[in-house]
């Protein structure tokens, strides 16, 4: 018996009055599986993602999160999947490894201040972890919403554009960081212009542009159910899919599953073994940083005490 996809989207419509941003899109994720939603600004990416996140409701069409229909308020919902999109706000008096520290103990994470160090180190955040988020600089912040979804349980990621504001070296982590989610269990939908990271991660694309109208006008509305296109094997040239990845109109778990089914665990919270991003710059008036930071932890990385 073929387990349920962790994500099944039917026939999702969404429009802005009479304007229909897509319909008739219709995927599934499964454990280890990677699909990437691609085309021109405005096609409509970063708004299914938010409708799939709970942050915008379609005008039609159904989602399901293993097999129940998803609700962002449920258990399953807060416990399994991992956002995260480029409106993402922190607690302006928060600091950093305050951030990480009060997401990985709700979620029960197992040695949480081991688990929080070592993601505080992949990221290159273990400097500025005292540090106030407004404090940090653009690729720091990209940095630290990342390591929001990485540093607790999760069977699903989705990411809006993760690529954007790091540096090449932050890249080529993405791209290791994601295939190790993916080996361990969970599946990644994105959005992202990032062709190498497409070719890198992704078992499949949707071009929401061919999605721009009525489901009739596209011939989507017959397809099945993960009717996305097959990526290219990374460095290819001849378009073929890559092995264990669906073809148009097929479905399948995706390459990297490791034969788990949609009803496995949520991946591990323990960080991959993955090359963190280098980072030499320090952050801008740091002196003054320091100070209005003084006095907020008692217990953390390198000795330091977290706020008890």
């Amino acid at each position: 018996m073929v387990a349920e996809p962790i994500l099944r989207v039917k026939k999702l419509r969404h429009a802005y009055g009479t304007h229909v941003v897509f319909d008739g899109v219709s995927f599934a994720l499964r454990a280890g599986d990677a699909v990437a939603l691609v085309g021109p600004n405005g096609a409509g990416k970063s708004t299914l993602l938010r409708c799939v996140v709970g942050a915008a409701h379609p005008d039609g069409g159904e989602l399901f999160l293993s097999g129940e229909k998803l609700d962002e308020r449920s258990e399953r919902f807060r416990r399994d999947v991992a956002a995260v999109l480029d409106d993402l706000d922190f607690f302006p008096d928060v600091t950093v490894l305050e951030h990480l520290d009060l997401l990985a103990r709700a979620h029960g994470v197992p040695e949480v201040e081991a688990t929080v160090d070592a993601v505080l180190a992949e990221l290159d955040l273990t400097g500025p972890a005292d540090q106030f988020p407004g404090t940090l600089s653009s690729g720091q912040r990209r940095r630290l919403a990342l390591a929001t979804a990485f540093v607790r349980p999760h069977k699903l990621l989705v990411l809006d554009e993760p690529e954007a504001r790091l540096d090449v070296e932050g890249r080529a982590w993405l791209t290791q960081r994601l295939r190790a989610a993916k080996k361990d269990g969970a599946c990644v939908l994105m959005a992202t212009h990032d062709d190498d990271l497409v070719r890198a991660v992704a078992d499949r694309t949707l071009n929401l542009a061919r999605h721009a109208g009525p489901a009739d006008a596209v011939g989507v509305e017959e397809a099945p159910v993960d009717a996305v296109e097959p990526v290219a094997v990374a460095g290819g040239r001849n378009g073929s899919a890559p092995a264990g990845s669906s073809s148009a109109g097929g479905s399948s778990a995706g390459s990297g599953s490791g034969g788990k089914s949609g009803s496995s665990k949520p991946a591990a919270s323990k960080p991959a073994q993955v090359k963190p991003p280098n980072q030499s710059k320090a952050p801008a008036n740091k002196s003054s940083q320091n100070k209005s930071n003084k006095s907020k932890n008692t217990r953390g990385p390198q000795g330091r005490k977290r706020k008890g």
